[in-house]
């Protein structure tokens, strides 16, 4: 049986739900943990992007994030037959995704290596510059220039928040994850994620007051 594109879509829809899974979902679980390879390319057609953008957000490094994707699907191809359901797919994902990005910052900071983004760095096949990615609201030269300033200001701000306020507010105020989503990928507690979440915007505050 083939599990087609429009059949993966509405497992999607119904992952994040509490209630008792649908017998798609279920079935491409099965799928996926029986390790059949054709829904593991699905997984990862409707998911990459999604953990791709996660991770250039927590990194902003597009090759750092590129390597950190394929390594988060590797890593959920050797746990994929682990996998419970205890959270949504995407979920699950996210979680992987953030704890190879904490191994990774982890295993350069131990090699002193300090790696700095530049929003003018080119992005993707084609080399296009980041900056040039963000539609900008601003038709004259001189409003382009601020708002590039306050974009480098608001990444340098973001990159240097401590991990944990960062991975809170990346999650929250960028991909839009519920509170219950975010304490799922980050095994922590509802209570906890809004407290960082708020200590996160408050550093963020207070390092563009002057923006």
């Amino acid at each position: 049986m083939t599990f087609g594109e429009e059949e993966f879509s509405d497992v999607a829809s119904a992952a994040g739900q509490t209630s008792a899974r649908s017998s798609a979902e279920i079935e491409f679980i099965e799928k996926l943990r029986a390790g059949e390879g054709e829904a593991f390319d699905c997984l990862v057609v409707r998911y990459s992007a999604d953990i791709y953008a996660v991770l250039f957000r927590l990194t902003q490094d597009a090759e750092e994030a590129a390597d950190l994707t394929q390594e988060t699907f590797l890593s959920a191809l050797k746990a994929i037959k682990k996998f419970r359901g205890e959270a949504d797919l995407k979920t699950w994902l996210v979680r992987i995704a953030i704890n190879e990005s904490r191994n990774r910052f982890r295993w350069w900071t131990r090699r002193r290596r300090e790696k700095t983004f530049s929003i003018d760095a080119p992005v993707g096949e084609n080399g296009q510059p980041f900056s040039e990615t963000v539609p900008s609201r601003f038709a004259n030269p001189e409003e382009t220039i601020l708002q590039r300033e306050r974009e480098n200001a608001l990444t340098k701000a973001l990159r240097n928040l401590p991990e944990v306020f960062r991975e809170a507010v990346v999650l929250c105020d960028i991909e839009g994850l519920s509170y219950e989503e975010i304490a799922s990928a980050l095994e922590v507690n509802i209570g906890t994620v809004k407290s960082r979440i708020a200590r996160g915007r408050e550093e963020l505050r207070k390092k563009l007051n002057d923006i």
